[in-house]
């Protein structure tokens, strides 16, 4: 199975670009309710991961800064705590796992290094439970279960 099997593709994905400052970070997430996005370049280049905890970090390390000075500090300023690496899209399911262990979401890079979505952690879960659920009832069965909207009423040709 293949990385491209759990894709979120980029247009459904909320991330920031790389020259966007703390304050615009920081709304961004706090109206997704995320606690880490991706970082593009202005070519669409994955640049890195941006989390919460890095955002806190710089108001720690960073005496006297108010919420109005955030508006002034480059995202590009901001140290990260951790080292998010994206995967490949044809990357092997080993791969995505190990990354996935250790963060939230994992980002997906095509042939030229332009990210084109993530992989999430929950979307992985998801996939890995209805598995079990197939071994230990030995049929298939949604875990999410679809809602089915009503039939359409039927015409009879005039």
């Amino acid at each position: 199975m293949k990385v491209a099997f759990f894709l979120t593709p980029k247009t459904d994905v909320v991330f920031l670009q790389a020259n966007s400052t703390m304050r615009q970070a920081i709304e961004r997430m706090e109206h997704h309710r995320y606690s880490a996005v991706p970082v593009l370049n202005s070519e669409g280049h994955y640049v890195d991961t941006l989390t919460e905890g890095d955002l806190l970090w710089q108001l720690k390390h960073s005496p006297g800064m108010t919420f109005a000075d955030t508006q002034n500090v480059r995202l590009s300023d901001v140290p990260r705590r951790m080292v998010n690496r994206p995967v490949h899209i044809d990357a092997e399911m080993d791969e995505l796992l190990g990354k996935a262990m250790d963060q939230n979401f994992v980002p997906v890079v095509d042939g030229r290094s332009v990210f084109i979505g993530i992989v999430r952690r929950s979307d992985i879960i998801r996939y890995c439970l209805q598995l079990v659920h197939e071994q230990r009832h030995g049929h298939t069965r949604p875990v999410v279960q679809a809602v089915t909207p009503p039939p359409l009423p039927t015409t009879t040709p005039v």
